[in-house]
């Protein structure tokens, strides 16, 4: 079993940042390589950004990068989304989802490759 919670979400001006948190436990974390989804109502779950177990690589959809950066610290158990530029069409509920370290990117992508999901984080953007 893993156990997920996210943070850092909240209520933030067009153009601000926040940075959210992930902390894991129940499993080696430096083992899994992590990802952020997020959904917005009214539409499905969509991939956000992933990086791998050692923190060398990382993915990130187009609607985010250069806004965007995924990071972890393996020593805390906990991977961080630091988000720049928020735009309105940010604003949904972001979860963070456990992956195996694959080498292949497009796994990286797609929901149905993450085993273990935590409870979402709101964020919410005014414009």
């Amino acid at each position: 079993q893993v156990q997920l919670a996210e943070s850092g979400g909240g209520l933030v001006q067009a153009g601000g940042s926040l940075r959210l948190s992930c902390a894991a436990s129940g499993r080696t974390f430096s083992s899994t390589a992590m990802g952020w989804f997020r959904q917005a109502p009214g539409k499905e779950r969509e991939f956000v950004a992933a990086i791998r177990r050692s923190g060398d690589s990382t993915y990130y959809a187009d609607s985010v990068k250069g806004r965007f950066t995924i990071s972890r610290d393996n020593a805390k158990n906990t991977v961080y989304l630091q988000m720049n530029s928020l735009k309105a069409e940010d604003t949904a509920v972001y979860y963070c989802a456990t992956n195996q370290d694959y080498s292949r990117s497009d796994y990286y992508t797609r929901a149905d490759r993450y085993d273990y999901w935590g409870q979402g984080t709101q964020v919410t953007v005014s414009s």
